[in-house]
């Protein structure tokens, strides 16, 4: 079982420590904000539209299109709503908790995004590198021209339908696993068009071992997990300890049965951890990852990204419906946001400075997730 802390770590943060002072030159850093509870008040929002958004949850909750839901606001560092209603496990009668541990499934994604873009800063991994560099088995006409860019931004040309390729027992590993991807290569021209593809970002979760000579969960542990305080998150595979939390983890909820009731559902799990998804965090969690992304790749002291990666993986590389993808975020103007298939959201207004974190594990319920974004939009009042 792997541990917090490791000693690997100690070479990571001094990379970290020379990027912070190189940063400290830089003419127009953001305010690095640390999050603190506050008022609504003391950030120009209103506390009565901020508990009217919630109660759209609330009654979600109670009409039973959700099982439960934790929802997190912060703006300019003061986390001004942080709620839960409803339930965790059903069967169990556990009640949803502002700590509940959450299935993160896609919003693993941004967190690998980060990874590779603290790898290219440390020259270990570069944005043109050709795959085919670190995966020998890549080195073919179908799969030879696919780029890290191309995997970050969806863009790899990838048609694989599922997380691996089948038979399960032949995927021991990660980079094993990713290997395989080799054969079969790119369906359409790499760096042409978008297509979503989890394939791709497992693969990027392999480079990152191979690039840091250290496990994906060790190295995200040592890298972004432990420097943001981050003590509840997590990446799950089959078995995990989950450092002696898993009765906080409940239970998905994918469908209902015939009398309209949810049933309670397995997670996706894998004997090793995987870049696609299979993150376990808590909303205060993944608010402190945004807000270190929303103060420009720095946290309490910590520079984890210099303010140039942020920007890079925050542009437009990728065309998509509905707005453009980056590096591990989907864009829409000045909001970064993403979504996880077992029920979770999360969005970064750059504009406003604020951060939104829907978590449920009702991925097919009926989440008003658009409604409440809306609403906290409205409660800015200054």
């Amino acid at each position: 079982m792997i541990t917090r802390g490791l000693f690997v770590g100690a070479c990571w943060q001094l990379m970290g420590l020379c990027a912070a002072l190189g940063a400290v030159g830089q003419a127009e850093e953001r305010a690095a904000y640390v999050l603190s509870t506050g008022k609504p008040g003391e950030v120009g929002m209103s506390p009565a539209i901020l508990a009217g958004a919630f109660g759209y949850y609330r009654e979600a909750v109670g009409r039973g299109d959700l099982v439960g839901v934790s929802v997190l606001v912060a703006r300019h560092g003061k986390v001004v709503l942080h709620e839960a209603a409803g339930l965790s496990d059903k069967e169990k009668h556990v009640p949803m908790r502002t700590d509940t541990l959450f299935h993160m499934a896609s919003n693993t994604k941004p967190v690998i995004a980060t990874a590779v873009a603290q790898l290219v800063e440390a020259g270990r991994l570069d944005y043109p590198d050709l795959v085919r560099a670190y995966l020998p088995s890549w080195d073919n006409y179908r799969a030879g021209f696919i780029t890290v860019d191309h995997l970050l931004s969806h863009r790899s040309g990838f048609r694989i339908g599922s997380l691996f390729l089948p038979p399960d027992e032949a995927n021991k590993n990660l980079q094993q696993a990713v290997a395989r991807f080799g054969e079969v290569g790119a369906e359409v021209t790499p760096g042409t068009s978008y297509s979503y593809s989890n394939p791709g970002f497992n693969t990027l979760g392999a480079l990152i071992e191979i690039a840091s000579d250290s496990m994906l969960e060790e190295y995200l542990d040592a890298h972004i997990y432990a420097p943001l305080g981050m003590n509840d998150s997590y990446n799950y595979q089959a078995e995990h300890f989950l450092g002696g939390k898993r009765d906080r983890l409940g239970p998905v909820y994918y469908k209902r049965d015939e009398d309209g009731e949810w049933i309670a559902g397995q997670a996706t799990t894998l004997p090793f951890a995987r870049g696609s998804g299979g993150m376990v965090s808590t909303t205060w969690d993944y608010a402190l990852f945004c807000q270190m992304i929303l103060n420009g790749g720095i946290y309490d002291g910590k520079r984890l990204l210099k303010q140039s990666s942020v920007d890079l993986m925050l542009s437009v590389k990728a065309e998509r419906k509905g707005g453009g993808y980056g590096y591990g975020w989907m864009l829409e103007g000045e909001i970064a946001r993403h979504s996880g298939s077992d029920g979770t959201h999360a969005w970064i207004d750059r504009q406003r400075g604020i951060i939104g974190l829907v978590f449920t594990q009702t991925p097919n319920g009926c989440p008003p997730v658009s409604r409440f974004r809306e609403l906290v939009n409205l409660s800015i009042v200054d």
